[in-house]
């Protein structure tokens, strides 16, 4: 039995070369090689491979936001109130001009191309190679006029009625393929059906590529300031989750056909992919696998340009289960352990419409949705100032892993003082150490964020100590002290509700 022992990382490598000398050196195979004890045995494995840099967050020292997108008429006229202090961004889905986040539904930008699938009538030609892309565009122009006019905020396309790559209008959607062959067929009744409709694809992606990448064009350039890109974009479709087998990734074929969209990620600001959450998978681990997939592939194909930067991720996601803290963590926090740069909360009219479900939604966001928002989103500004010194945001090491950006409740707490919420303590050396072995860190553009060594981590723990930037559990934040002075709430009315 062959045992090393080294204590020093330039040691290791010595160690092992040794090691392996001794070996050679031997006449018999019958060796037990027990362990090599290394306390740099790090150096072992290969090391993780270098993210590429990121666009800034929208809002500063803010790695990870979360921002609001349901409609909220209904419970307005029932007097239901609804805590949306701890989002950024509140919009509502509504036609209403001048939001953060606006959201372009097919009669609100441009004249889109499609069919109603159950009357069938064709709307602007029906698909995109017989509609008029330069009327469509002096229609665009005026809509973003209107429903933009201010300076920052999100830009979300969704177009859902027909897909660019045209083997992936399957099921009801093959009736694009149908009306784009007959077209083909009309002007060329001499060609065979394959070759109509292999014209009939090339035309097809052609001109699906010019109506959805002129959009985005006239967007970036009319309005820059925001963020634009299309809704459900990009994809996996990994949606098998009741097979046995089940692992969440995105197929190989998926993945080849994302690359082909190469266009559409060069031309997208911001990439918003959804996580919306079947009831099949209520209570269900094989929920998080479907959503860190989802997530991944969206941070892949934003580095696929190759530009000096990589376009931000922000993943939709929907309150379906109202009583649950668990979808919450496998859907934001997913994405924010996973490096997105926020989440949308969208909902749908029909979601609220009547009292009870308006009552539903303030219970469980008072409850439940307000606490944990306020609990990633610190986590991620804090492992983003320690780990990356607060210029890069917090990513997995391994992405499949069951990694959370969670603060430790041991050493905090979330309040709420007067509609607003805060994350009360201090982190531990042992809660930085946990972060480091979980976590790297990926650099905002043009800064540097190598994550800090253990040592240089109990530095900047000391360091905020000594500043009082961050103070024990049961004593307020100085700048939540600051900032709720500003707003002339009381010590004396902070300790009322903390309960001290």
């Amino acid at each position: 039995m062959i045992q090393v022992l080294c204590s020093r990382s330039e040691n290791c490598t010595y160690a092992l070369s040794h090691l392996v000398s001794i070996l050679k050196n031997k006449k018999t195979y019958h060796i037990i090689f027990s362990t090599i004890i290394c306390e740099c045995s790090t150096i072992l494995r290969p090391p993780l491979p270098s993210l590429p840099h990121t666009t800034a967050p929208l809002f500063k020292n803010q790695p990870f936001i979360v921002s609001w997108n349901i409609p909220d008429l209904v419970c307005q006229r029932y007097n239901i109130s609804l805590d949306t202090s701890p989002f950024k961004g509140v919009a509502t889905p509504a036609k209403v001009p001048g939001q953060f986040l606006s959201l372009f539904y097919t009669d609100r930008l441009g004249l889109y191309p499609h069919v109603n699938l159950t009357s069938r009538k064709q709307f602007y030609g029906g698909i995109p190679q017989r509609s008029n892309l330069k009327v469509s565009m002096n229609k665009a122009r005026a809509d973003i006029n209107y429903y933009i006019p201010s300076s920052r905020g999100l830009a979300v396309i969704d177009w859902e009625e027909w897909r660019p790559l045209w083997d992936r209008n399957w099921g009801m959607k093959k009736i694009y393929q149908t009306l784009s062959v007959n077209h083909v067929m009309q002007r060329n009744r001499s060609l065979t059906v394959q070759q109509a409709t292999e014209k009939a694809k090339q035309q097809f992606q052609v001109a699906a590529r010019s109506f959805m990448s002129g959009m985005l064009a006239m967007g970036r350039s009319m309005r820059p300031n925001y963020l634009w890109g299309f809704y459900m974009f990009p994809n996996c479709y990994n949606n098998g989750w009741l097979e046995p087998d089940y692992t969440g990734q995105c197929s190989k074929e998926v993945r080849r056909q994302n690359n082909e969209l190469l266009w559409l990620w060069e031309s997208s600001t911001a990439l918003y992919p959804s996580v919306y959450l079947q009831t099949s998978l209520a209570d269900n681990p094989r929920a998080a696998l479907m959503v860190r997939n989802r997530v991944q592939e969206a941070l892949r194909v934003s580095a696929l340009p190759g530009w000096s930067v990589t376009a931000p991720v922000f993943v939709y996601t929907r309150p379906v289960f109202v009583d649950q803290n668990r979808h919450l963590v496998r859907t934001i926090g997913e994405s924010a352990a996973l490096g997105a740069s926020g989440s949308v909360l969208w909902g749908a009219s029909a979601d609220y419409d009547d009292q009870t479900s308006c009552e539903a939604l303030s219970s469980y966001l008072s409850s439940t949705v307000n606490t944990y928002i306020t609990n990633v989103t610190a986590a991620a500004q804090l492992c983003s100032n320690f780990l990356c010194r607060g210029n890069g945001r917090c990513v997995r090491k391994n992405y499949n892993s069951s990694h959370y950006l969670h603060l430790n409740p041991e050493n905090f707490r979330i309040v709420r003082v007067q509609s607003r919420h805060f994350a009360l303590g201090r982190p531990t050396f042992a809660d930085l150490k946990t972060l480091s072995r979980r976590f790297t860190c990926q650099c905002y553009k043009g800064l540097n964020c190598t994550p800090r060594t253990k040592r240089e981590l109990a530095k900047a723990l000391n360091f905020s100590v000594k500043q009082g930037l961050y103070q024990k559990s049961h004593t307020m934040h100085k700048t939540v002290l600051d900032d709720l002075q500003q707003t002339s709430i009381s010590k004396d009315n902070i300790k009322k509700h903390l309960k001290v």
